[in-house]
Order: structure tokens, then C-alpha cells, then sequence
């Protein structure tokens, strides 16, 4: 059993980026390392769906032309491509996300002249 647990190594590590970037979302007070923990947090997913969808010995789901004989297939030596299109999709909508979040972190830095939550959530009480 233990060295069932060991073979399956690449889970492991994504269950600890998981946890890695919710406790750097949750503990960290400066807006970029809140950021950076986003990021591992999403590539922890990503990288855990892409696993989900390899297959060792798997083909591509193309069925090649041969004249007039018949083809037939299992889906069992195809690799599925759903997850690995999913992703692609994941890692566009990532890549906004963090440029648009940088784009506010710099205005928020021009405005409040600071990057720690704590100091701006002070100013913003002080303000109000």
C-alpha cells in the first residue's frame, strides 16, 4: 500500500502546491505575494487535470484514412483531449487574470502609496 502511495509522487505534489498557495492567500498581507500564492494555487489545478488526462501508451483520437476498409477503434487506446483543451483555456483565462490583477496592484500603489493590506485598509478607515 505504502508503495502504492509513493508511485502516485506528482499528486503529492500538487495537494502541496494547493495548500501552498491557499495559505500564502490567506496569511500574506502584501497584494503581490497574495498574487504569486493565486498562481501556484491555480497552476496546482492545472497541472492536476493535465495528469488526469495523460496516458501512458495512449494515442492521438485521430482515426486515419484507409480507402474503403472499415476502422474500428477503442476508446481505451486514445488519449482523451478534453482536459488538456480545458486547460489551455485555464492558463488564457489565468494569464488575464494575473495582468489584470497587476494592473489594479499598481493603482492601488499609486493611490495608497502602499502594497500591505492591513496599512491600506487603515488609511481607507481613517479616510471614511
Amino acid at each position: 500500500m505504502f508503495q502504492q502511495l509513493l508511485s502516485h509522487y506528482n499528486y503529492w505534489f500538487y495537494a502541496l502546491m494547493l495548500v501552498l498557495g491557499l495559505y500564502g492567500m490567506i496569511s500574506k498581507g502584501n497584494l503581490v505575494k497574495k498574487l504569486v500564492a493565486m498562481n501556484i494555487f491555480q497552476w496546482a489545478i492545472i497541472f492536476f487535470f493535465l495528469s488526469i488526462g495523460a496516458k501512458r501508451g495512449g494515442d492521438i483520437p485521430i482515426l486515419p484514412e484507409h480507402g474503403h476498409m472499415e476502422v474500428t477503434a477503442r476508446a481505451s487506446e486514445f488519449v482523451n483531449p478534453l482536459p488538456h483543451v480545458l486547460m489551455l483555456t485555464a492558463i488564457v483565462v489565468g494569464v488575464a487574470t494575473t495582468g489584470i490583477a497587476l494592473a489594479l496592484i499598481l493603482r492601488i500603489y499609486r493611490r495608497w502609496g502602499s502594497l500591505e493590506e492591513d496599512e491600506i485598509i487603515g488609511r481607507l478607515k481613517e479616510n471614511g
